[in-house]
């Protein structure tokens, strides 16, 4: 078996998307990670197009690398088989609110008890040492919450959400990496131990690093929000739009020179980067002014040419057939067993001495009931050795 985290077993009990995406990163890097579900399965198993039931497009992109193992935790003997397994595993990773683990008997002392050497996570909406810690949480509420929808509300006049589940997603790739530091920790030490990524304090964190800015320095009344972000968007070309991104003096340079506007390069409002800062509105319409008349592709072979980081501005649609992306591996075909073709993005991080591998598809609902309790039966159970 190939990966980082070849030989790590995790017990999954995760619904939605943050917690379902932070194990399906750990079995793309070689974890066996067994995914426990009601009777009813993943409620991400109905949400949106699908061949069959139960096999929808949503919960095939999050559940990739898994077996799927049905329990009902409120019966006592299918408990007792959840703490069997525990009892083989690595990680143990749910998305449920604490109070609702005390309840169902799988809260950390629940499990570190059968367990003690267990790296036990969850991702939370709100941090548990405050008054809100048990609250309800959705990507929705705490890209209001965090600032993302005031910003987009700053810029376009409208408060509308990110048109991405961008909080979970977020919040389960940094839950996924803290598994891996709890499990490096764990290889120094010979401790499990429980660990938590709330929603909104990781939402805040990710934004305050660039617009933090003047409170940084703890001003009385600080101005928030790096300037650029509120300024720059797409150039308009004569079929369409450009990205068009200079950072420092030397680039800004470039792209002055590049635009045939030598005049620009000594122009006392854009010279520095302090300057370009209290400027940003009128750099950005002359830009535009001076991309609007010749084509997209016209000024992409322009920048090329000097150095300068653009791209074209794609639809969904541009960046599901975009050659680049099929020339670099990046969409993965496969068959699945029940659900024929189907497209799958690869695996991003690359290990050149332990990469991760697809070798599951993305399992239909108690798939791999049999398998694993055969497994617990003779103990063949492919844990690392403790």
């Amino acid at each position: 078996m190939s990966g980082p985290l070849a030989g790590v077993r995790v017990i999954d009990l995760t619904i939605n998307v943050l917690g379902p995406y932070a194990t399906q990163v750990l079995g793309d890097m070689g974890a066996d990670v067994i995914k426990i579900e009601t009777p009813a399965g993943d409620h991400n198993r109905h949400n949106g197009p699908s061949r069959n039931d139960g096999m929808s497009a949503l919960f095939m992109s999050n559940n990739r690398n898994k077996r799927s193992f049905v329990l009902n935790l409120k019966d006592a003997g299918d408990l007792k088989t959840l703490m069997q397994l525990v009892e083989t595993a690595d990680v143990f990773i749910h998305s449920m609110r604490a109070t609702a683990a005390q309840r169902l008997g799988v809260s950390y002392a629940d499990i570190a008890a059968r367990n003690p050497r267990i790296i036990y996570g969850y991702g939370c909406g709100y941090s548990q040492s405050a008054r809100k810690a048990n609250l309800p949480a959705y990507d929705d509420v705490v890209q209001g919450e965090s600032g993302l929808v005031g910003l987009v509300e700053a810029v376009t006049g409208d408060a509308r959400f990110v048109p991405t589940i961008v909080v979970d997603k977020l919040a389960g790739t940094v839950l996924a990496s803290a598994v891996g530091m709890a499990l490096f920790h764990r290889e120094r030490t010979g401790l499990g131990q429980e660990l938590t990524v709330p929603m909104l304090e990781t939402t805040v964190s990710f934004l305050m690093s660039e617009h933090l800015w003047e409170g940084v320095h703890k001003q009385p009344q600080p101005v928030l929000g790096y300037p650029r972000l509120f300024n720059s968007r797409p150039l308009a070309t004569a079929d369409g739009h450009i990205a068009l991104l200079a950072i420092s003096d030397l680039q800004w340079q470039a792209v002055f020179k590049a635009l045939g506007r030598d005049d620009l390069r000594c122009d006392e409002r854009f010279v520095t980067m302090k300057q370009r800062a209290s400027n940003f509105p009128e750099l950005y319409r002359i830009l535009g002014l001076m991309t609007s008349p010749k084509s997209t592709e016209h000024w992409r072979q322009v920048f090329d040419e000097a150095d300068i980081p653009n791209g074209p501005i794609n639809s969904l649609a541009d960046v599901y057939h975009d050659p680049y992306l099929r020339e670099s591996g990046f969409w993965v075909d496969y068959e699945h067993p029940t659900e024929g073709a189907c497209v799958t993005p690869a695996i991003v991080p690359h290990f050149n001495g332990s990469p991760g591998t697809l070798r599951r598809p993305p399992p239909r609902l108690g798939e791999h009931n049999t398998e694993i309790l055969a497994e617990l039966a003779d103990k063949r159970v492919p844990a690392i050795e403790r």
